[in-house]
């Protein structure tokens, strides 16, 4: 295909582009014809996009050339640089190793299934929640709530303060023309307060869950301090919920769009259930971008990147890239093998939590295919109005109405 041939409108800035969820057919066109891509920036110097599988992968994995500081987002103001402390997710190594070393043992696949009964008993509760109503938000009531729990649970917090630190975090990722004026900044502002409390707390009462493991650990000999704490918190909310969430919601649309593969499943949940959650993170990709600044002159795919170019690697493209995935644009819940890069590809920025929103996934399927087996759509998709997180925000469902199971988990 030539350059000019059947060329999109190419702006990956606007929220506007991702109304209805990612772009293929720009990704598409970019993977194509120019796939190492320069990107003009409405308040900024522009940046690469990257949209093949072997590019996005490299670029995630090599942090001596790509580095993450001072931010992960497209916009150099979105830093949370406070008084010098960095979110993890904006350090490189070996800062990075070290704050992260601090979680890993909680996170291992060991560590992460020994929450899987909890995590079922849960996913339970959130279908009982609905199931005598026949109708309900696919989105605010199902996908969202599991992730909300499990976060609040892990962190020691009440399980329905997880709804709004939920809520807070949709704010925090909604584009800013979207949202009346500072709600971005009061939502920020909104969860360091709660995490001020927590802080409290945990340190007059610790135990063995995040937030006490959080206040009690050192790096480099030095405690973590308050500020390091609430950068910590919002990313464990944050990151916590936005795969899950974001997941659950479009995975399950992908299934109202795949009859016979919704079907597929349906025959086989057990057997199948394990490949047809990493085809949803495929397919999904609630992830649209992460982005790396070049720490020296290089090269992608024989593009000169210059010292301190942003470099946008864009997860979705990647994953249908047709020289990584035979057939990429079939929805195969049986597909195998399926290397995608929804948690990021490797590298020292792998999702921490990938083994633990696994299982939640398939926790809530789990429950949906053998309760809500007639699930199906009954309104308007409103998608979340994001060029970062990509996923509907509304979603109405309806069902046959059933009973719940209980008891309701305490918590």
């Amino acid at each position: 295909m030539s350059e000019g041939a059947n060329r999109p409108a190419v702006d990956l800035e606007a929220p506007a582009t991702f109304a209805a969820g990612h772009p293929f057919e720009v990704y598409r066109w970019l993977r194509e014809n120019d796939p190492v891509h320069w990107h003009p920036e409405r308040d900024g110097k522009g940046f690469w996009a990257v949209t093949r599988y072997d590019d996005v992968k490299a670029v995630g994995r090599d942090a001596e050339t790509f580095s993450s500081v001072p931010t992960i987002a497209i916009a150099d103001t979105e830093t949370f640089d406070i008084a010098g402390h960095q979110m993890m997710l904006m350090m490189d190594p070996p800062r990075h190793t070290k704050y992260r070393r601090l979680l890993n043992h909680r996170f291992t696949p060991r560590a992460s299934a020994r929450l899987q009964d909890r995590i079922q008993q849960l996913s339970r509760r959130i279908v009982d929640q609905v199931i005598e109503r026949g109708e309900c938000d696919l989105v605010t009531d199902i996908a969202g709530e599991l992730p909300s729990y499990v976060v609040a649970e892990l962190l020691g917090l009440p399980l329905d303060d997880g709804r709004r630190l939920y809520e807070l975090t949709e704010i925090i990722h909604t584009a800013p023309e979207a949202l009346a004026p500072g709600a971005q900044e009061a939502a920020v502002g909104e969860m360091f307060s709660y995490a001020a409390g927590v802080i409290a707390d945990k340190r007059a009462n610790p135990s063995d869950d995040l937030s006490s493991v959080l206040l009690q650990s050192e790096v480099d000999g030095c405690p973590l301090d308050d500020i390091d704490f609430n950068l910590f918190f919002v990313l464990l909310v944050d990151a916590g919920g936005d795969t899950t969430r974001n997941l659950v919601a479009g995975g399950m649309m992908a299934l109202f769009d795949h009859p016979d593969q919704r079907a597929r499943l349906a025959a086989d949940l057990e057997g199948l259930l394990p490949t047809a959650v990493e085809e949803m993170l495929r397919w999904v990709s609630p992830v649209v971008y992460m982005r790396r600044t070049a720490l020296r002159a290089t090269e992608i795919r024989g593009q000169a990147i210059a010292e301190g170019d942003k470099v946008v690697m864009y997860y979705a493209s990647a994953n249908r890239d047709a020289d990584a995935f035979p057939d990429p644009d079939r929805f195969d819940v049986g597909r195998t093998p399926n290397e995608h890069v929804a948690f990021g590809g490797g590298g020292p920025h792998f999702c921490l939590g990938a083994h633990v929103a696994r299982i939640e996934i398939a926790a809530m399927f789990r429950e949906l295919f053998t309760r809500l087996p007639d699930l199906e759509p009954a309104g308007p998709v409103e998608w979340l109005p994001s060029n970062f997180i990509s996923g509907p925000k509304r979603a109405p469902v309806r069902y046959t109405p059933g009973r719940p199971l209980g008891p309701a988990v305490t918590g």
